[in-house]
Formats: C-alpha cells, sequence, structure tokens
C-alpha cells in the first residue's frame, strides 16, 4: 500500500524517538510492511532530536544506550552527547527504512476507537487518518514542563525551557536564572556559568549526584569492534550485567550507604564552602529521586559569578525573580530545567478507547498499562515506554526492545480469520498493577523520603519498573493468550445483529 498517498493503515506508530523506529524495524521484520509513522516534526529522534541545549548528553554507556540489533561500532565518548545520538537515529532509521514511512510535520491532536470499524481513527495536524492497530512511541520526555509561577507572563526577557533551548537568545553577559534542579540543569550550567555575567540557580530540592566517568574512545578500540562486531557485544554484555547491580541499593537501600558515600565525597572535594555544601545536599535517600551524574555542575556553583537560592519562589516580575523571603533577584533571561509532564502526557488526553473515555479519565490520576504496554477498553493500541516502564539504573533501549517484542506477538494474532482485536483483561491489568504495588515495597522511590516525579498524584510509583530489567524481559517475553480479550468483527453482538437485519 501507498502510506504517501494513503490515509488508511493496518499499523500507525506515533512518534519516531528509539521506541517508534525500534516498532517500525521488528514489525517490517515480521512481515508488517503496511505501517506508517506520524511525526510532529521535520525530522526522526525523538527526544534527541529536541533537546539541543549546551550539554546534552546521555547517562548511560553508548554501547548500551543503543539498539541491540544495530551496534555503533564507532561512538567516540563512552557516553555519547545529544548531537551524535541523534546521528546515530537518523542512520539507522534510514538504513533500515524506517524513514521513507514516516508521515513528518504530521502533529497528534486526537484519536479515537471506531467499534463499529474496528479501527483507530486518528485525526492529525495534516487531517484525519485510520489504521487497525495504534502504537504510542511518544515517550515521556516529550511533553515539557513549565511551572505555574504568578508574573512569569510579565518578565520582559527571553524564557524557555532546555528541552525547547532559544539558541537565538545570547547568553554571554547576562544574568540569568534557572529554575529547577533536574537532569538537563545539571548539564547546561557548567556549560554557560563561564559566559554569563550572573546565573542563579532556583533550587527546590537538591539531586543526588555522582561523578561522570566519561572519555574518549580511542581509534583503536572503535576498529576491534569494526572488525570483530562480537567483540563490542561482550562490552555491551559487560555494561548491561554491571548496569545491573546498579539496582541493588535501590531495591534494597540499605545496600546504599557506599553510593551514598561516593556522592558525599564528591559534593565534598568540590565545593568547601559549608554553608553551600548544606544547600546542596539532600535530606533523602540516594536514588529516591534521579541520581545525576557530573563532574562540573558543583564547580559552576562555587564560581563568584554563581548562587543558589532555596526559599522557594514568590513571584516573578518584569526585571527578575521575587523569593519568598522577599529577595529580589535581577534577571535577564530565565531557563526552566524543571523537566517534563510525565504524568500528564498529552497522549493521555488524547486517545480514547471503546466507551468513549480518555486514557487519563480511565487513570484517575495513576497510569497503569497491563506489562507497561496495553489497557482494557482500548483494543489494538499499545504504549512504548508506558507507565512502570521507566529506570533507574540501567538502559530503556533494554525495556523498549522488550516491550516491542511483545507488541509484535500480539500483533502476530491479529491475521485474516482470527482475531481482529486484542486488549488485557480487566483482572490482567489488575493482577499487574498489585505485582507493581508489591515489588514497589520497600524500595528507595517509595520509602526514601522524597516527593519524586516517579510517584503520582496518587503517591503511587506509576512511572518506574521497580525491579531488575532482567526480570522484566522475562516477564514479556511470552505472551500469555489467557491474559488478553481476542475478538473477531463478526462476533460482536452488534454486528451480528447488523447482518440478521441486513
Amino acid at each position: 500500500m501507498d502510506n504517501e498517498t494513503s490515509n488508511h493503515s493496518r499499523i500507525a506508530i506515533i512518534g519516531t524517538g528509539f521506541s517508534g523506529i525500534t516498532a517500525a524495524i521488528k514489525l517490517e521484520e515480521q512481515g508488517e510492511t503496511d505501517l506508517v509513522l506520524y511525526e510532529r516534526s521535520g525530522d526522526v529522534g525523538g527526544t534527541w532530536r529536541d533537546n539541543t541545549y549546551p550539554g546534552c548528553a546521555c547517562d548511560v554507556p553508548s554501547h548500551l544506550y543503543s539498539f541491540s540489533f544495530a551496534p555503533n561500532p564507532t561512538w567516540s565518548r563512552s557516553f555519547s552527547g545529544q548531537p551524535e545520538i541523534q546521528q546515530y537515529l537518523k542512520k539507522v532509521a534510514s538504513e533500515y527504512g524506517v524513514t521513507p514511512r514516516v508521515r513528518f510535520h504530521h502533529d497528534l491532536i486526537g484519536a479515537s476507537w471506531d467499534q463499529h470499524e474496528s479501527r483507530w481513527e486518528i485525526e492529525t495536524s495534516q487531517g484525519t487518518r485510520t489504521a487497525d492497530i495504534l502504537i504510542s512511541a511518544v515517550g515521556g520526555l516529550s511533553a515539557p514542563s513549565i511551572p505555574t509561577i504568578e508574573g512569569l507572563e510579565k518578565f520582559s526577557g527571553p524564557t524557555f525551557h532546555s528541552a525547547e533551548w532559544d539558541h537565538e537568545a545570547d547568553l554571554k553577559g547576562k544574568r540569568v536564572a534557572v529554575i529547577g534542579t533536574g537532569a538537563s540543569a545539571i548539564q547546561f550550567v557548567p556549560e554557560i556559568q563561564p559566559d554569563v555575567a550572573e546565573l542563579n540557580l532556583f533550587q527546590r530540592t537538591p539531586p543526588w549526584i555522582m561523578p561522570r566517568r566519561n572519555r574518549d574512545v580511542n581509534a583503536w578500540e572503535n576498529r576491534i569492534y569494526q572488525m570483530a562486531p562480537f567483540a563490542q557485544k561482550i562490552v555491551r554484555t559487560a555494561i548491561y550485567w554491571g548496569r545491573e547491580l546498579f539496582a541493588l541499593p535501590m531495591l534494597h537501600p540499605r545496600l546504599a550507604a557506599r553510593t551514598q558515600k561516593i556522592a558525599e565525597r564528591h559534593l565534598e572535594i568540590q565545593v568547601s564552602d559549608p554553608e553551600l555544601r548544606a544547600r546542596l545536599t539532600p535530606d533523602y535517600a540516594i536514588g529516591c529521586k534521579r541520581i545525576l551524574q557530573s563532574n562540573g555542575y558543583y564547580g559552576a556553583l562555587t564560581e563568584d559569578n554563581a548562587d543558589v537560592f532555596t526559599d522557594g519562589i514568590r513571584e516573578i516580575t518584569e526585571t527578575g525573580i521575587v523569593t519568598n523571603d522577599g529577595t529580589e533577584v535581577p534577571a535577564d533571561v530565565i531557563i526552566f530545567g524543571t523537566g517534563f509532564k510525565i504524568m500528564d502526557l498529552p497522549v493521555g488526553h488524547q486517545v480514547r478507547g471503546r466507551d468513549g473515555r480518555s486514557l487519563h479519565e480511565v487513570w484517575q490520576g495513576s497510569p497503569t498499562c497491563h506489562l507497561g504496554t496495553s489497557i482494557p477498553g482500548f483494543p489494538n493500541f499499545f504504549t512504548l515506554m508506558g507507565p512502570n516502564t521507566g529506570l533507574g539504573h540501567t538502559s530503556v533501549t533494554i525495556m523498549i526492545e522488550a516491550q516491542v517484542g511483545l507488541v509484535t506477538q500480539a500483533i502476530k494474532r491479529l491475521r485474516p480469520g482470527t482475531s481482529t482485536t486484542i486488549e488485557p483483561t480487566p483482572a490482567a491489568m489488575a493482577a499487574w498493577r498489585n505485582e507493581i504495588d508489591e515489588l514497589g515495597k520497600g524500595t528507595v522511590w517509595t520509602a526514601g523520603g522524597c516527593d519524586s516525579w516517579y510517584l503520582d498524584e496518587n503517591g503511587r510509583n506509576s512511572s518506574l519498573w521497580p525491579s531488575f530489567a532482567t526480570s522484566f524481559r522475562r516477564r514479556l517475553a511470552r505472551l500469555e493468550p489467557s491474559e488478553y480479550r481476542f475478538e473477531t468483527r463478526a462476533s460482536r453482538p452488534e454486528i451480528a445483529k447488523e447482518k440478521v437485519t441486513r
């Protein structure tokens, strides 16, 4: 089928980051050629296309933060930067024939299940499309979160989120206010600090920060990987199991003492001022919030042109920021490093199931998908990197590939003459939710003494998989038919009645 001219496809994928590219490649390998990807932007790459702030890089080793089926033997750094990861994704999408299947500049407006036709009606910025199967590959880092602060609209200078970096804004010699201390702020603060007149950081909660063990990859290493791909596979496997061990202090906080000592020592070495060091010291268990990595962040905050404010923000004026204690901090530019709408993604409001309710309405503040991948009442709909598929210790590409493996198994069962739709049973999803809650008990994410973005508005961990990546892979390795409801269009009562009438 010509996906450039047809408005209907068997499979529609929303997004072209790691998840969307993986799904397209693996489904085509299975013989699914009638598929299309809808992309809001003009290029593939997802979060690695959008986040172009100074210093943007991955905090997972390059060999593991890549597709297992498409290794890159020429990484330049042990932890890759944004431009290199983006180029890698573009290369893979091109070499595997994904790019021609993408309809660029098609922003998702809404998608609803047509019960009578047994298909999804997809409204995009370029018109309405339909598909038998809908896969959401939008990811959790696609919708920047900017806090509601009184007076923000009055500010006279440039304001932008790190994920929407304004490269036209000249920061040199300016008074820059940074709101938030998330992973992006940790990376861009040391990059911009030497150039600005003042850097004032507004911190709500300090993060735990570990040293960053980054280095250049030697040319001879890359030659070995090119000549002997199995050598790179061995390195990737070693990194994988090493990273799995990182989960131990998070799953069993009593084992975290050594990890926390390393972070405390890192702070002590880089910040000699005891008052500043106290402001930068977390009061919760390491791992409760995302553990960050940086060798330059603390140092940047000790420079004469930097300061850290912890009293909270009362309001923003035309010329700066006023803290809760009444301190007025002048600013020429405001940059938000405040993360993303993990718990309130736009797709949650855009996708509506059999009864017309949106995902957001069904979830009621606690997003849940069976195996992180599908939801009762939403036939032939799959999410990649959905609830409880994030990780605090290793690469999300592992989770993505496991989910795509499950999705391909599900779609394989939707063949002519067999089933028209598939969705998990309510009982299966309830059991999965209980499994997540049981696994999470006693972990640092629920008992670490912090209020992190891992927890939803009901205080439940709806973001992370609270165990080893290996156990997730094992859990999703085989689709269990008893956990799903299969249906053929002809078997539905309303369709059968229509046939009799005719």
